[in-house]
């Protein structure tokens, strides 16, 4: 029996409302790690975080759902989901 791959998922994610100053980026970055996510998360110049998340489907829907919520203090409005492109080992917090 062939064993079935399934092809990793990537997304592009900017998460708008009180998300900067609240530990959103290191949040974000364990959770990604515990659910086995790699790509990047950094602040953007207009208040808002952008990720690309990339791994199993299942784990960026995973990934997806929490950014709606995010840490604890921030008070996510909304978040932008656009299909993505790279190629990921890890998940790294950028500057």
């Amino acid at each position: 029996m062939a064993t079935q791959i399934i092809p990793e998922k990537t997304l592009c994610l900017v998460i708008h409302g009180r998300v900067q100053g609240v530990y959103f980026r290191d949040s974000m970055r364990r959770e990604a790690q515990r659910l086995g996510v790699a790509g990047w998360v950094r602040n953007r110049i207009d208040g808002a975080v952008e990720a690309a998340v990339q791994g199993d489907p299942a784990a960026v829907d995973a990934i997806v759902r929490w950014a709606h919520r995010g840490p604890q203090f921030a008070q996510v409005e909304r978040v932008e989901i656009d299909p993505h492109e790279g190629s990921y080992a890890c998940f790294d917090i950028i500057m």
